[in-house]
């Protein structure tokens, strides 16, 4: 960097030591967290700056605006920021600058592949000076083989994840969905399998409040849901307690972290939740943590046999023996696809082999099955780690699924068992907490008049 005699710019390691001081600071964004307002009037934003004399872990900059607008507006985290007469200060026993809006201004930059030397954005009384374009391409020059120490442990991946509880991620913005009433939703992605949740609602709500299909108001578009990877959980990311809009700081195709993301459960689905705690932090592309997720799922596609490669992390070794389907008896030459790969199909007629969960089932009380005769069809929900759809059993289809049974109380057992009931003597369902088995299925994909493609199970019976 410039000498500090030529240029009132203090490096982050002598800022520290200047508590109680007005000082100019500038360095790279390590992360910045969303805007929110205060209880007060203002605006509020935290970004945290490093420089070659002080990476870890950062210098916080709590900033202070009138407006939202005002607020500085980072476009990749990684870009350069400098601020102008920011206080030192200390708070929790924690050294930070204060940026106040009466008399401090800021200006950020691109960063490392950045090529203009003009700020795209300056606070309203920032004023350049001719030595700042110096500052930015030192720094500059300094990111290219900068490499942040972060250890392994400190971020999780999805198959990790448990309800309830904050954590940090590398992920890969998939695609940022803007619903109607201002829904802002981020889907992302580290290219494994979320683990199954508890699925807690009683067999007869299927009825009035069946489980949904996903979080979303309105289902994804099928061209947009072809541009999701088929194999990995799809994890939705939605704002709570900030401003629904801060979504559109992510851009798709770009690999982030998340700091404090919050993770939650509706009706047995995931979900994270961007809360006023939540950062991004910088992800350069050689990114090591970033490069890991891609090598692991580089493997689980090259696996051997070929048969687990798309299976579902959580029914490995293999699923459960509560069904049989047709077809061949050579367990490693057994292609199974995803139920992402079936909604993504080019085909609309085809046949699929998948390792799922039953989840649901409308009618829910065997009673109602009368197979050979009687109902049309049974509604069966099916989940993997990658979607959930509705399938059904028609005829002669559901005559082989039950194995020919006719009688309620068999046709009771092997519907239990295939949703996870634990039933008491009398058959009542003991707990509302279900835990279904990953089970085989053969599934048929076919279009009605309008074009919309449904599915039905076929070649699968129920030997539990």
């Amino acid at each position: 960097m410039p000498r500090g005699d030529l240029y009132n710019f203090l490096k982050i390691r002598d800022a520290i030591d200047s508590v109680g001081e007005k000082v100019n600071l500038i360095g790279v964004v390590l992360e910045c967290g969303f805007p929110r307002k205060t209880k007060g009037t203002d605006w509020f934003c935290s970004v945290r700056i490093i420089d070659e004399t002080h990476q870890d872990p950062g210098l916080p900059v709590n900033v202070f605006t009138q407006t939202r607008n005002q607020l500085p507006r980072i476009l990749s985290v990684g870009d350069i920021i400098q601020f102008q007469r920011v206080s030192m200060k200390i708070h929790d026993d924690k050294i930070n600058a204060v940026f106040y809006k009466k008399y401090s201004s800021f200006a950020i930059y691109e960063g490392r592949d950045g090529r203009n030397l003009v700020p795209y954005q300056t606070y309203e009384t920032f004023r350049e000076k001719d030595l700042d374009k110096n500052f930015v391409i030192y720094l500059r020059r300094w990111l290219q083989n900068f490499q942040f120490d972060e250890g392994a442990n400190y971020f999780s991946l999805l198959r990790e994840i448990n309800g309830g509880e904050s954590f940090n991620l590398v992920c890969k913005i998939i695609h940022i969905h803007e619903g109607a009433g201002n829904e802002w939703m981020a889907f992302v992605w580290d290219g494994t399998d979320a683990p199954p949740s508890n699925i807690l609602q009683k067999l007869e709500d299927e009825m009035h409040h069946p489980l949904p299909l996903h979080l979303e108001s309105l289902p994804l578009p099928r061209d947009t849901l072809c541009s999701f990877p088929s194999v990995g959980t799809v994890l939705r990311v939605v704002s709570q307690d900030i401003e629904n809009d801060n979504l559109r700081l992510l851009k798709t195709g770009e690999w982030v972290k998340f700091l404090n993301l919050l993770c939650e459960v509706h009706a047995g689905l995931w979900r994270c939740v961007l809360t006023p705690f939540t950062k991004l932090r910088y992800t350069p592309n050689e990114d090591r943590l970033k490069i890991e997720r891609q090598r692991l799922y580089d493997e689980r596609l090259s696996r051997s046999p070929q048969s687990l490669r798309r299976m579902p992390f959580w029914s490995l070794p293999w699923p459960s023996q509560v069904t049989e389907v047709d077809g061949d008896d050579d367990d490693d030459h057994v292609i199974f696809l995803t139920l992402m790969d079936v909604l993504t199909s080019s085909e609309v007629t085809a046949s699929f082999k998948c390792v799922v969960r039953v989840i649901a089932a409308f009618p829910w009380q065997a009673k109602d099955f009368c197979f050979p005769a009687g109902i049309d069809r049974i509604r069966l929900t099916l989940e993997d780690s990658t979607a959930r759809i509705h399938a059904f059993l028609y005829a002669e289809d559901g005559v082989k699924f039950f194995d020919g049974q006719s009688s309620v109380k068999a046709l009771e057992s092997k519907l239990n068992a295939l949703l996870g009931v634990i039933a008491d003597n009398d058959g009542e369902q003991n707990d509302t907490r279900r835990n279904p088995p990953w089970v085989q299925i053969c599934l048929k994909s076919q279009s009605d008049k309008s074009g919309s493609r449904h599915y039905r199970i076929f070649g699968t019976k129920l030997v539990a």
